[in-house]
């Protein structure tokens, strides 16, 4: 098996050889996508697998914060909560990362003093991509020389839709060169699709191979700041992309369900996807993630329960 792109090295070449790789990819079927999507979200997890389903869903959290009201004391606030989620038992993993706007990343960085969590930063005039390319990459470059560890970037929907797709290949390939510090390490580069704007399986199928192709280190389906967001079914073709792509490349990819995942059972139906599709080698941080800023209070109370025997409610945790 090869470990390199280099038996896809011709794919890139042009717009239309981009295209014909991309359009014939195998069609999705939709109708048994979003059918194994939900009979895998059946499973019932109970006691100790559900404790650690818990714990490692908590460890995959990308405790996110992106409003326009964002203060520095509510971005430290979340950097503490993101190193120490539940006060009252240090057991408790910490999360994946902390998520800011580029101009917080200074702040997340000081505030979590050397702890083993990420700073991850938007970039590319997110959430709706529309700006010029030497923008996008200044607001890449400022991101990663303020400290980000991660980039999530957004990819030109606009371009994409219209079957630009050698155009939205070179912007990944071009931030990713962005993401490089001048002392060669490089933060890792998560590409988001807006899945819910790609209007067909297909285009997000398309989008995942353009994403892995261009050097992304993992896909993600959502800004989380449009109508339809993470879904298991969108989250599930994306898993089996990743798990195509390693087979043919020796490549490893991550995937990143971000927007609408706020409770356990759904953490944990995504878990169970990444299980049954990909394998157990994605059920780490270094490979998925959650993009949520509400997930992690229900986690926490739910494995308070577990605990305790006794269901808190959440007037025990922190509102963020």
């Amino acid at each position: 098996m090869p470990t390199t792109l280099t038996a896809f090295a011709d794919v890139t070449t042009s717009d239309s050889a981009l295209r014909r790789f991309l359009h014939g990819l195998p069609g999705v079927d939709a109708v048994g996508l979003e059918a194994r999507a939900a009979s895998l979200g059946t499973r019932s997890i109970k006691t100790t697998a559900k404790a650690y389903a818990i714990d490692l869903a908590i460890s995959m959290i990308d405790l996110t914060t992106l409003e326009g009201a964002d203060t520095p004391g509510k971005v430290r606030a979340l950097s503490a909560k993101a190193v120490n989620p539940d006060p009252t038992d240090r057991s408790t993993p910490m999360t994946a990362a902390v998520c800011v706007y580029p101009d917080m990343v200074a702040t997340a960085k000081k505030a979590l003093n050397g702890a083993d969590v990420k700073v991850a930063s938007v970039a590319t005039a997110f959430p709706a991509g529309r700006a010029a390319l030497p923008v996008k990459l200044a607001d890449t470059a400022d991101a990663v020389a303020a400290g980000a560890d991660e980039i999530d970037m957004v990819i030109d929907r606009g371009a994409f839709l219209a079957g630009r797709y050698l155009d939205t290949y070179e912007l990944i390939k071009a931030v990713k060169e962005a993401c490089v510090r001048p002392d060669g390490t490089a933060a890792r580069l998560k590409v988001i699709f807006e899945t819910g704007e790609l209007s067909t399986y297909d285009n997000i199928r398309r989008a995942s191979w353009i994403g892995m192709l261009a050097g992304a280190d993992f896909i993600k389906t959502s800004t989380g700041k449009v109508g339809v967001n993470a879904t298991p079914a969108n989250t599930l073709l994306m898993l089996e992309a990743v798990r195509d792509f390693r087979e043919q490349t020796g490549i490893q990819i991550g995937v990143k369900p971000a927007g609408g995942i706020r409770t356990t059972k759904d953490a944990i139906k995504f878990l169970v996807l990444v299980n049954e599709t990909a394998g157990e080698d994605w059920l780490s941080n270094h490979w998925f993630r959650f993009g949520a800023s509400s997930l992690l209070n229900d986690l926490l109370m739910q494995r308070q329960k577990l605990s305790t025997g006794r269901y808190s409610g959440p007037d025990y945790v922190t509102v963020d």
